[in-house]
């Protein structure tokens, strides 16, 4: 096996490929870049050539109008380019709408990017799909035996025994709609307000085919009764609303440190937990993982001598 240890490394720009001589998912702006999705640490603005699917190129557009790149090329799922060499197939991931892996096959050998992803249910997302590599370089977040997702379903739940108004935290983009969707179909006598930010995006979604299910634009008077409504606001605005009166403050997410409050928590999150890595392993079955944003070293003692293990940073 012909496979280079060196393939991908990182420098000040983000994640390089050599042979190819281009970037994923780069911190700053590069010659050319291959972007899995469009959550502002992953997709910035300034790129000379991008390539990303239809989807995030719609969202990054919506975000950096002029400024989003040179030159855009939108690359349908399972449809491979070629860049210096090293054939490219974007894969859905399932992290968000227009989310990719991105699988990389050079001298005979795959190389696969995750980016972000989950394999909990998301009607807002094209669902996860698995592709054999021989690398594996996975997102390590939540890369801990100690951090297991609850079910999403039953987190929802919770919001039918809070019977004040809510003011929820959550991303704006992914998130967001991720929660109109689940609220709608699981907690259907909540009303939901949504924040002017997060309009467009949904509109994104809508456009796309995706069914959101019934929100509306938030208003000042409607907040100021009691009807069970749920206001869907993005982290800038929840934390200036930090002495809200008459509302359950809730901040979605799969990190313990952004629960508001002991008393009702909300962990719902779009990357994968210990267990789901373990899946992926399994499903694409690397002779190697290379881990990413995050902390590898459980991977690496859990597998030892089994599967090589390197840290990327």
């Amino acid at each position: 096996m012909n496979l280079k240890e060196d393939f991908v490394s990182l420098n000040k720009d983000g994640l390089y490929c050599k042979y190819g001589d281009f970037y994923i998912d780069p911190v700053q702006p590069v010659k050319k870049a291959v972007i899995s999705h469009a959550h502002a640490d992953h997709a910035i603005s300034g790129n000379k050539i991008i390539y990303c699917t239809g989807a995030t190129h719609a969202f990054m557009q919506l975000r950096y109008g002029k400024n989003m790149a040179a030159e855009s090329n939108i690359v349908p799922y399972n449809s491979s380019f070629t860049i210096n060499g090293v054939i490219i197939t974007l894969i859905p991931a399932g992290h968000i709408l227009g989310s990719a892996q991105v699988l990389m096959e050079y001298m005979g050998i795959k190389y696969l990017y995750t980016g972000d992803y989950k394999m909990q249910t998301d009607a807002t997302c094209e669902p996860i799909e698995w592709v054999k590599t021989d690398v594996l370089i996975t997102e390590s977040t939540f890369a801990d035996p100690a951090v297991l997702h609850p079910d999403p379903v039953a987190e929802i739940e919770k919001l039918n025994t809070i019977k004040i108004n809510i003011l929820l935290g959550a991303y704006g983009l992914g998130k967001s709609q991720r929660l109109i969707n689940l609220i709608n179909t699981y907690a259907p006598q909540k009303k939901i307000l949504v924040h002017h930010r997060i309009m467009p995006i949904n509109a994104i979604y809508e456009k796309m085919g995706v069914t959101l299910g019934k929100h509306q634009i938030y208003g000042r008077k409607l907040m100021k009764n009691q009807e069970e409504f749920v206001y869907i606001v993005p982290p800038f605005t929840f934390d200036s609303y930090i002495n809200a009166k008459g509302v359950k403050r809730l901040f979605a997410s799969g990190w313990k440190n952004l629960q508001v409050n002991a008393t009702d928590t909300l962990f719902i999150s779009d990357h994968v937990d210990w267990n789901d890595i373990l899946q992926m392993v399994e499903h694409t079955q690397p002779s190697q993982i290379w881990t990413l944003h995050g902390n590898g070293k459980y991977l690496k003692k859990y597998f030892g001598d089994s599967i090589f293990v390197k840290l990327l940073n």
